[in-house]
């Protein structure tokens, strides 16, 4: 019999497991490269969607489908043009009434995701512009959309949603890339640290629908990499408004949690100053720059650790003794304060059956638990 996988998270994370852990591997890698590739599964996986291949596997899933719940609304003057340049490229433009912001992005051809060949924010005017929208940004809750997924995928997991990029990450991945945000950082820092004070607003008033909502699990989306946000800028930008996100959330006993999945060594220790209840996808070594002891002496006796097992651990590379111990190490010094996952996914390459031997050994330990 399949567990209550939502009620058991919830326990997991607010600390009512009575020591149980939970199995949450994430696949959408795995999936979705092979659909675009339109290349079959294997038995027993052939024809079952992403929803299915979990309920075969006997897991829980980590559902960010709920972001989708949170509809961001543009002023009403702002509008989206987009047009064709080639075959593979198009040219978006945002017309604002202080501005315009033009992108122009690539069509891959190994996958769905697209590249970016001209930045949203490419000059200091651009950059003003951003912070304009952000400011006349409001957010809504779509119950509708709530009521669809519970219905839908609601049975895998607790709904969970990851907020926007705080500051310095909201530039390198959303709106400029690391070079030209690092530059803007040093070469207009009163129109970045305008930008980061609309930011942090906008996303105050997605905080107060959050606080509204049945979402109890909370994410910052944040992909830290040490190797371009140094201790410098994490402490200057990022931990700051990573505290004051989390004493708003706090507030409305929500959950917290950061998405860390690069480099991490230089900031893990920060981990405790943040705020947060958790880390996400922190990846250890062959694969990552830490040891799992690193990992635990950084996350102390109260912060939880999500993730855990290097993703690599899942192709055929490493034996399956490798993946096994692994897992026990991982129980032994992060449980209970453990959502058990791949640092950060199976690639298209793993080998799903290896996520049954990890769930093997989650079910024997909760068994062990009573």
């Amino acid at each position: 019999m399949q567990a209550n996988f939502p009620e058991l998270h919830r326990q997991v994370v607010f600390g009512q497991s009575k020591g149980k852990i939970i199995w949450q591997p994430r696949i959408g890698c795995w999936y979705t490269d092979k659909m675009f590739a339109g290349e079959a599964f294997p038995a027993p996986y052939t024809g079952m969607d992403l929803y299915e291949i979990y309920r075969e596997l006997g897991c829980s899933a980590r559902l960010y489908e709920y972001n989708a719940c949170f509809r961001r609304v543009e002023h009403p003057a702002v509008r989206t043009t987009a047009r064709e340049l080639n075959e593979t490229d198009t040219e978006t433009t945002i017309h604002t009434p202080v501005g315009q912001q033009v992108q122009i992005t690539r069509r891959m051809t190994s996958n769905w995701h697209y590249l970016t060949l001209k930045w949203q924010v490419e000059t200091e005017e651009e950059l003003k512009v951003a912070a304009w929208r952000e400011e006349n940004t409001a957010w809504e809750w779509d119950q509708a959309r709530y009521d669809d997924l519970q219905a839908k995928v609601g049975h895998l997991g607790a709904p969970t949603m990851y907020l926007p990029r705080m500051n310095v990450q909201s530039l390198y991945i959303e709106k400029m890339g690391v070079e030209r945000g690092i530059y803007a950082l040093y070469d207009w820092p009163d129109t970045a640290e305008a930008y980061f004070r609309a930011l942090e607003g906008s996303h105050d008033r997605l905080i107060d629908v959050i606080n509204a909502s049945p979402v109890d699990i909370i994410n910052f989306g944040e992909n830290i990499h040490a190797g371009t946000l140094s201790p410098e800028l994490f402490t200057r930008y990022h931990l700051p408004a990573c505290q004051r996100r989390c004493e708003r959330l706090h507030g409305a006993n929500k959950f917290t949690c950061s998405h860390w999945d690069g480099d991490t060594r230089p900031l893990l220790q920060y981990a405790q100053e943040t705020g947060l209840d958790g880390i996400e996808a922190i990846t250890p070594q062959p694969q990552g720059d830490v040891t799992l002891e690193e990992v635990a002496e950084a996350l102390g006796d109260t912060m939880f650790l999500l993730d855990g097992i290097p993703a690599i651990y899942f192709d055929d590379t490493f034996s399956v003794e490798v993946l096994e111990d692994c897992t026990r190490r991982l129980i032994e010094l992060f449980a209970p304060r453990l959502v058990l996952g791949i640092s950060d996914e199976i690639s298209s390459t793993g080998d799903l059956d290896r996520i049954r031997i990890v769930g093997q050994i989650v079910d024997e330990y909760n068994a062990s638990c009573g």
